[in-house]
């Protein structure tokens, strides 16, 4: 096994997933396409450093750290911070400044990294500083309801705050979602049928630049030994 993961539950509106995670050897994953953004803090041999990731646009190969551990907060879509847009993150990440003890910069000031435990308390201040701020727009627009503003308007906010235009976060999301029923078994025509491909092309096309893999080998991948 190359990760022990772990993650809870949270009540804010403004958070997906807090997620912990171990590396114990190094080498690499196909990291897939993800809609959404997320703070990163990492502990390597005696060394800490917060990494912002942004929405990733297609599969790569991505370098595992060996011994490393990991603490991850994924934001929900809509949710963004104005001082790192998310439309200047996608495919890429930034290391964000660290200062002498357990503390990093973050616009113009210190902030101690978050742990497991007061993750929660660390999003809270961030709201409370008006550095992370969610656009009810991303929901509305997600859920078909209806907009009180102009299609472009809706657009512009909705790139504003995801960084992903509408059309290519649900291109990601559908690949997610076929994955997901791959992992559990569903043969390949009904996860066509479900998920709304043209045929199983299309899915196979999706699949091998959001997930980095075929349908075929990922029903190969999950089944027993």
């Amino acid at each position: 096994m190359i990760f022990i993961f772990d993650s809870k539950n949270t009540a804010s509106p403004f958070v997906e997933a807090i997620w912990r995670t171990q590396s114990l050897l190094g080498g690499s994953f196909i990291s897939p396409a993800v809609s959404t953004w997320e703070m990163v803090v990492t502990r390597q041999y005696g060394k800490i450093m917060m990494n912002v990731r942004g929405p990733e646009t297609r599969a790569t190969l991505a370098p595992i750290p060996e011994n490393a551990e990991f603490l991850g907060i994924t934001f929900k879509q809509g949710t963004f911070m104005p001082y790192l847009p998310v439309r200047n993150l996608v495919d890429a990440a930034v290391n964000l400044p660290t200062s002498s003890g357990n503390a990093f910069w973050l616009n113009g000031s210190l902030w101690q990294f978050p742990d497991f435990e007061n993750a929660e308390t660390f999003i809270s201040k961030l709201v409370r500083q008006d550095l992370l701020v969610n656009d009810a727009v991303v929901q509305d627009a997600l859920l078909d309801r209806r907009q009180q503003i102009s299609v472009r308007s809706m657009q512009r906010r909705f790139v504003n705050a995801t960084g992903l235009t509408f059309k290519a976060l649900q291109q990601i999301e559908r690949a997610r979602q076929a994955s997901q029923l791959l992992e559990e078994a569903v043969p390949i025509l009904e996860v066509v049928h479900l998920t709304g491909y043209f045929d199983q092309s299309h899915l196979t096309n999706s699949l091998k630049r959001f997930i980095g893999q075929t349908p075929a080998q990922m029903l190969k991948s999950n089944q027993p030994e």
